[in-house]
């Protein structure tokens, strides 16, 4: 926690949630990560019940849905201490995709979606899965797709191929982004509809493996085909049109989320780093700590993830003060910047640890299959590396 981004409600809560990571989830992280999720999700909730006793459960929420009501800025700080474990948003029920979809439909719903799939998801309840990305399309640009929800009475029929639609396996209901009028501007052409799993038509083909591991339950990225998949009217988020919107304003908090847990990762590996450096016998009287390559590496993670981290919360007071919209370049920047960060400081302390570090005897080796996709996901470095450039260059012409 820094000083300069601390408050009243930041202090009271943080030794809370830092005591629960430590002393609930960290202990047992590797028991669960060796099971299959549907087994783990058993231990998980009673920690879900502990988190609610405590006072701790949703803090991105406001007090009237069952949360702490903190500020994107005090959140990215409780964001962190949670990303310590791979487990420790989900405990607190604030894990994507449902955190973003939780916030969407906060501002969006209708009263009638909101006691259907809101309140239950809030209340941790169910979960959901956010619907977009097209193998056909690069998935960096919301804009093209080829799924189609074409109006029938008081229904939408739904075709289409989606693919990487995380946590789709067990999930109650989709977010489907599809184009409701195909001769629209480009910008209008895509709505938001929620779609029931359970719906005929709504196919999950597949949990794509990634890396070698196709998971289970939350821990997975589904292929969906929608195949005349039928749900009313009273489904669509906000009104028709309003999809491109929607999304953009789904990702820049999400990007947020995403690089404060980045960094909370970046942090335990540094601190397993270290740990291991001091402990590691060399045999000829001498640790690993003690080669000045350790300590290269060790002060050049200390220094870049501080270094993320300002950046990152200079964005999310940003937003907070001004928008979403206004910080579109800060969050580009961070985007690219803090993923970067995140692999280089895994890559060193996995190379610190040697062939330990790239077995699963360690949660290393876990992050660093599950969040190669940091560089890619919510838009590749190279997408966010051209916003800045282009906005920079413009100064020179």
């Amino acid at each position: 926690m820094i000083e300069l981004f601390a408050t009243e409600k930041l202090m009271a809560l943080y030794p809370k949630v830092e005591a629960f990571v430590k002393e609930e989830l960290q202990p047992i992280e590797i028991e669960l990560l060796k099971q299959p999720f549907n087994q783990a999700a058993k231990i998980l909730e009673d920690k879900r019940t502990i988190a609610r006793q405590l006072g701790i459960w949703a803090p991105f929420l406001n007090s009237e849905d069952g949360g702490q009501g903190l500020s994107m800025t005090e959140f990215a700080q409780i964001s962190e201490i949670l990303a310590t474990t791979p487990f420790g948003h989900y405990a607190l029920n604030c894990q994507a995709p449902d955190i973003g979809n939780i916030e969407l439909l906060n501002k969006y719903s209708t009263e009638d979606q909101r006691r259907k799939y809101l309140k239950p998801l809030m209340e941790g309840k169910i979960r959901s899965c956010f619907s977009m990305t097209e193998p056909g399309f690069a998935g960096s640009n919301p804009v093209n797709m080829d799924t189609t929800a074409i109006r029938d009475g008081n229904d939408y029929i739904i075709n289409g191929h989606k693919w990487f639609t995380t946590a789709a396996d067990g999930a109650a209901f989709a977010i489907v982004m599809a184009v409701t009028d195909k001769d629209a501007d480009k910008y209008r052409r895509a709505s938001m509809i929620i779609v029931p799993t359970d719906t005929p038509g709504f196919n999950l083909v597949r949990n794509i493996p990634v890396m070698g591991e196709t998971g289970e339950g939350y821990l997975t990225h589904g292929e969906i085909r929608y195949e005349d998949c039928r749900v009313p009217v009273s489904n669509l988020i906000d009104e028709e049109g309003s999809g491109f919107l929607l999304a953009q304003q789904r990702l820049g908090p999400g990007r947020i989320h995403h690089c404060m847990r980045w960094i909370g990762i970046c942090e335990r590996a540094l601190d397993m780093m270290c740990r291991y450096a001091v402990s590691r016998d060399m045999g000829d009287g001498t640790v690993l700590a003690d080669k000045q390559t350790i300590q290269n590496w060790i002060a050049e993670s200390r220094a870049e993830i501080d270094a993320a981290r300002y950046m990152v919360l200079h964005t999310a007071h940003m937003i907070d003060q001004q928008g979403s919209k206004a910080a579109r370049i800060e969050i580009s920047t961070i985007k690219f910047f803090v993923s970067n960060i995140l692999m280089n400081v895994l890559d060193k302390a996995i190379q610190t640890h040697g062939a330990l570090g790239i077995t699963d005897d360690l949660v290393l080796s876990w992050w660093y299959r599950h969040e190669r996709g940091s560089r890619i996901y919510d838009g590749p470095d190279e997408v966010h590396k051209s916003v800045l450039a282009k906005k920079i260059l413009k100064q020179y012409m």
